[in-house]
């Protein structure tokens, strides 16, 4: 599955850089053998870089390279996805979701 698209890649760019509460979540990336899941606000594509929330041991605000998701390999063999099915969000609405025990 390619974690990047042209029609993504065109979205983050008409975004653009986004330091607020209500930034627009772009893209969800998730293991489908782990509770790992990162949520892509913005993407800087001469880094391969994204930034966002990052869901994992702790949950957290950073930067994650798009060339180290798609290098993983899960116990099963299967790589990082992205949810297909995922709609924008902010950020704010985002982690009330999360904070509340909802699965997004």
């Amino acid at each position: 599955m390619k974690l990047m698209t042209k029609a993504l890649e065109a979205r983050f760019a008409k975004l653009g850089r986004q330091d607020k509460p209500d930034a627009v979540v772009v893209a969800k990336f998730f293991t489908p053998t782990s509770n790992w899941t990162w949520y892509a606000t913005e993407y800087d594509p001469e880094e391969r870089c994204y930034f966002g929330l990052v869901v994992g041991f702790e949950t957290e605000l950073g930067y994650f390279s798009r060339d180290e998701l798609e290098s993983v390999t899960g116990p099963l063999g299967l790589g990082i996805e992205r949810d297909l099915h995922f709609s924008e969000i902010t950020m704010d609405k985002l982690k009330a979701k999360l904070d509340s025990g909802a699965h997004v």
